[in-house]
């Protein structure tokens, strides 16, 4: 049986290694997927820890609406020559190689601050219906909002324009 505190370690893991994999990768397109990764394996750790409202807010704006943003963005984007991407990720290893080794020790040091015995936060149950259109309407209609300007967005960038044709 796995309990919580192994589900948590895993979690943990994997998030760090899908966010050092999304900033290493050459292509920007696989690290627009692996962010989203990044938001899924986030989305897991809170409703792990019973806060199933903030994991349904980061499940669709930032593993689906931001990763279309990223998608669009990109495709907007001019592509680097296979010498210029060399180059850049070879800036980009002298200049970063140092993340994962601070990530691991800051993250051997959180782990020697819990403290056994200390009591947790006792986790809110509530029914996230009610909680969502009684007592959250206006963080609703931020999240609407939100979304709408996100595919409006997306609409006006690819929105075809009519091609004028010239007198000759």
């Amino acid at each position: 049986m796995i309990t919580p505190y192994i589900l948590t370690l895993v979690l943990l893991i994997l998030l760090i290694a899908t966010a050092l994999w999304s900033v290493m990768q050459d292509d920007l397109l696989r690290a627009a997927i692996a962010l989203a990764g990044v938001s899924i394996i986030v989305t897991l750790l809170m409703f792990q820890m019973a806060a199933p409202m903030a994991a349904v807010f980061e499940l669709s704006v930032c593993a689906g609406l931001i990763t279309v943003v990223f998608v669009s963005a990109i495709s907007l984007t001019r592509l680097m020559t296979r010498q210029e991407n060399i180059e850049f990720s070879r800036e980009r290893m002298t200049r970063f190689w140092y993340l994962p080794v601070l990530l691991i020790i800051v993250g051997v040091l959180l782990s020697f601050l819990v403290v056994p015995g200390v009591p947790s936060i006792p986790a809110v149950v509530a029914d996230v219906r009610k909680v969502l259109w009684n007592e959250r309407q206006l963080d609703m209609l931020g999240q609407i909002l939100v979304i709408l300007t996100g595919v409006f967005g997306i609409v006006v960038l690819f929105k075809d324009k009519p091609k004028v044709e010239k007198d000759i």
